[in-house]
């Protein structure tokens, strides 16, 4: 039966359709002006974007300009780089200007649809950001496209791994800028650990356009970035923890594979208490005393390792280092790291070096990083299947955009077998019959594992696996050569050439996840790959040139037999848990036109069917006598997995919708802090603002110990005079002002207001007025970076255990708001006390100016942690962050006499020979 949503579409067509037809009329008036400017010269072609800058300060909007301005964008191209835009593209294009998502398939050119959105929306000169997945991309988008911005006047910088700042702050001061998510963030945060306006790289947030926009704001949106610094070295404690988990059997904890969960069973904590207790790690007498919240985060990290993370899988051990693999694109993370401490259970269980932890400075989500522009967009090949996501979380709507030759690929259904042996033999069967045929074959795998499983049978069956051990000399497979490739992991620095000869007759390619490798899958081979590879080492000349011309003759003769033989096909292994995923494998065939084939092969063992119900169906396929090697084929399976995946499609949604709102509520307090500290950092003079801290402050131990309509003979003026003299360092006769005939609480207030005035204008008197307000500056800012950062440590303990208020029947979201208030009023009330305090001790014994110039601090690291996976992203460190210190230069410390301790670390043993640490001690107070 069809229904009544079919036959709209049938008879008006899809809501896609009809947006479509709205970009017919732009694209016309393009195409009519091409002629015109065809005929101008290169000067009156860049003289353009002159022009457009003018009618925009003149108060022209950007889209009365979209017409002339992408029609110039086109000319400009064909004449920079011989290569000129569709009219699908020029629709792809508008929707990027739109502010939305274009869904483009792979081999559409996305990466040249861009530069129309970014030429119209640069002329403003507020800056263009485009983002990519990796810094191989960036460099080559750049550069390629640079010469179209060049050529129209425009500048292009890239941000990669390893810049220093003044090269950032010079490529975000281009009219376009391209650079990696990670960069981008990394650089927001840094931004604003900054001690000097001067020092910050980034200048705005006006526009972005976001590359594999599903990869990086869905996949990614769940792991937040974050720059840390490390702590103490703690790998002997990992070593003991992780000895006590292979004593545990089955039954000492649940294990639950779909929800990616495990934790002890009651018998499970029976057994580590007593072992613990006997090792004399348990303080108490039970495993969840207070006291010993640290083991038991521990122990379950530790147990996650072992029981959840699989070596070769989730993770390889090379050099001596646990190295992440990326669920997503299969690749090796080196320097990223699983937070919490898992990574360190993961050293522990592999016997390898332990690294130390690390603490959170700074961090922020790409959601809320990304949603900090003025407008965004995006493009990818595969957007559809989450457009509810973006348009609820980013307000982002997704347009498919129409390929510019309709895809021939033909899309088998699902074959499903009942074990993986059986898929795996009809896998290399079918392999077989391509090769015979000399028809290219690219075979998906989900993890590194099996890539290598499956490499090992074809290994087995006669094929010959090509050394990428060895430097990869760039040669095409010979179609009558039974040789395969692995594209894993392992060998992703060879990753550009061996897809790119992926499209050679007779090729086998095995991959580990085809999402964002940036180059495709050309028929024949990439003709230009093969030119750079084979003559690198000629020199320009006609030698290279006719080699270079045979070459291309190759290259066409060899995509000629590709066709004939059918074009790629495209086999996957097993259905990821994403059908994006699935499709963007599925779409590196057909490209551009080409015929092309794709299948899936799946076996009841498989994690999704496994998850899934699949013991119901193995029955059913007993009953209907499905014999050994026999598959079953049938639309309505491919449509019960589709469902299976819509299932953890949303419930991964939900993760994230979730994730965002307890992230929204700390977003909301680092818009306040980072625009704060941006304001003091801009202002020269803060006396004012301390000023106001120190009356408020007094405001607060006046209203703690009068009572308001109190008496004198009410007030706690002993209790006033100690915490003045810790706060203010004022020695005042306040008990002696008690016993003053009609003395009101008001008049306590003026004389400490004056009495802590005078005290800061004699400080300003000794030691000068600017030597003071560097010192006023550097204080407020310094306390006020390590209290955020102790408040970021808070809210992270609250969130971890925030869901537990569930059990009282409270809402935990609700919950959590509350108390993060609460938290960040008391963070507020901290900062006005430790500056008053430290402000009234100072004292420089050598007041010099450089005594203020600015000094690193420790080395620090950014990374990505997942708060569900705890996947920690190390991939750079943060780079050096400046501070002028407001401590004496050399000092003589007094035990009894606190104005001459100067500065004091928070972990020192406090000056006064208390014995304690100084922030449990006086420093709880300065």
């Amino acid at each position: 039966m069809v229904g009544l949503g079919a036959i709209a579409r049938k008879m008006f067509g899809s809501s896609n359709d009809r947006r479509l037809k709205g970009y017919r009329a732009r694209v016309a008036a393009i195409n009519a002006l091409e002629p015109e400017l065809k005929a101008l010269s290169d000067d009156q072609l860049r003289a353009r974007t002159a022009a457009f800058r003018e009618q925009i300060a003149n108060g022209a909007k950007l889209d009365d300009l979209l017409v002339p301005a992408f029609a110039t964008v086109r000319e400009a191209a064909l004449r920079a780089i011989g290569q000129r835009h569709f009219d699908v593209q020029l629709i792809g294009g508008m929707v990027l200007h739109e502010g939305n998502i274009a869904e483009m398939k792979t081999g559409e050119g996305k990466t040249l649809v861009a530069t129309l959105a970014t030429y119209l929306n640069a002329l403003p000169g507020n800056g263009v950001h485009i983002v990519t997945v990796n810094d191989y991309l960036a460099r080559r988008d750049a550069e390629t496209m640079a010469r179209i911005y060049g050529f129209l006047g425009l500048s292009t910088g890239v941000i990669v791994h390893g810049l220093d700042d003044e090269e950032r702050r010079a490529a975000y001061g281009c009219d376009i800028t391209y650079g990696t998510n990670n960069e981008y963030g990394f650089d927001y945060l840094r931004d604003n650990m900054k001690y000097e306006p001067g020092s910050m790289v980034q200048r705005g947030h006006a526009y972005a356009i976001v590359d594999e926009v599903d990869s990086i704001l869905i996949d990614e949106a769940r792991t937040p970035l974050i720059i840390s610094g490390p702590l103490d070295d703690r790998s002997d404690f990992y070593n003991t923890v992780d000895a006590f988990i292979p004593r545990l059997v089955r039954e000492d904890y649940e294990l639950d594979e779909k929800q990616r969960t495990v934790s002890f069973t009651e018998a499970g904590n029976e057994k580590l208490e007593q072992a613990l207790s006997e090792a004399g790690l348990l303080k108490g007498d039970s495993l969840y005393d207070i006291e010993n919240v640290s083991v038991v985060h521990h122990l379950q990290q530790a147990l996650r390792a072992h029981k959840l993370f699989q070596r070769d899988k989730d993770y390889i051990v090379r050099n001596d280092e646990v190295v992440i693999i990326d669920e997503f694109t299969g690749r090796m993370m080196p320097g990223r790291r699983y937070s919490e401490g898992l990574h360190q259970a993961l050293e522990a269980k592999e016997r390898v070096t332990i690294q130390p932890e690390n603490q959170t400075l700074a961090s922020i989500t790409f959601q809320n990083y990304f949603r900090m522009y003025g407008k965004l967009a995006g493009m990818t090949g595969t957007a559809a299947t989450e457009a509810n996501e973006f348009l609820d979380i980013y307000k982002l709507e997704v347009v498919e955009i129409p390929t510019n030759v309709p895809v021939k690929r033909i899309d088998d259904d699902d074959e499903v077998y009942r074990s993986v042996a059986e898929k795996n033999a009809a896998v290399i069967e079918l392999i077989r019959d391509c090769k015979t045929r000399g028809q290219p074959v690219l075979v998906g795998t989900t993890s590194i594992e099996k890539s290598e499983q499956l490499a090992e049978l074809l290994v087995k069956a006669g094929f010959k696996m090509r050394d990428l051990s060895q430097p990869f000399d760039g040669r095409p497979t010979r179609p009558d050569e039974q040789v395969f490739q692995v594209l894993n992991a392992r060998y992703h620095e060879q990753e550009a050439y061996i897809i790119a000869q992926a499209g050679v007759p007779g090729a086998v390619t095995i991959a580990t996840n085809m999402a964002g490798r940036g180059t495709d899958i050309q028929l024949g081979g990439n003709a230009d790959m093969r030119i750079r590879r084979e003559l690198a080492e000629l020199e320009d000349g006609p030698e290279k040139d006719a080699q270079a011309a045979e070459i291309r003759v190759d290259i066409a003769r060899l995509k000629e037999m590709a066709l004939a033989a059918g074009g790629l096909y495209v086999i996957g292994t097993e259905r990821h848990e994403s059908r994006r995923i699935d499709n963007q494998l599925r779409g590196r065939s057909g490209r551009q036109g080409d015929p092309g084939h794709s299948k899936f092969f799946l076996s009841l063992q498989d994690d999704l069917m496994r998850i899934f119900g699949s013991e119901r169906m193995d029955g059913m396929l007993q009953r209907l006598g499905l014999k050994e090697g026999e598959a079953i084929v049938h639309p309505w399976i491919n449509r019960a997995l589709e469902k299976a995946q819509q299932k953890v499609e949303a419930r991964n949604f939900d993760i994230r919708k979730n994730i965002l709102k307890y992230d929204d509520v700390m977003n909301d307090q680092r818009k306040v802090v980072f625009e704060q500290r941006i304001e003091l950092m801009s202002t020269a003079d803060v006396s004012e603002t301390v000023a106001e801290m120190r009356h408020e402050v007094i405001d607060e131990l006046v209203g703690r110990h009068i009572p308001e309509r109190a008496y004198p003979e009410q007030w706690n003026a002993a209790g006033l005079h100690d915490d003045v003299l810790m706060f203010l360092n004022q020695d005042l006769p306040i008990e002696d002002w008690a016993k003053e005939e009609g003395i009101a609480d008001q008049e306590v207030r003026e004389r400490l207001k004056k009495a802590a005035d005078e005290a800061a204008a004699r400080k300003v008197g000794q030691y000068g007025p600017v030597v003071m307000r560097q010192i006023e500056k550097a204080v407020l800012l310094q306390t006020l970076d390590h209290l955020w950062r102790e408040h970021l440590a808070t809210l992270d303990h609250l969130r971890s255990a925030i869901h537990l208020r569930g059990y009282a029947q409270r809402d935990p979201l609700n919950e959590y708001k509350s108390e993060a208030f609460t938290l960040f009023e008391a963070l507020l009330g901290h900062l006005r006390q430790q500056v008053t305090g430290q402000l009234a001790r100072i004292e420089l014994v050598q007041a010099q100016p450089d005594a203020f110039q600015s000094e690193a601090l420790p080395e620090m690291e950014a990374h990505h942690a997942d708060p569900f996976t705890g996947l920690d992203e190390l991939a750079e460190e943060a780079g050096e962050v400046k501070i002028a210190y407001a401590a004496p230069v050399e000092t003589v410390r007094d035990a009894s006499d606190s104005s001459t301790w100067g500065r004091v670390g928070r972990n020192e043993p406090c000056p006064c020979g208390s014995g304690k640490k100084y922030k449990h001690c006086h420093g709880q107070f300065a």
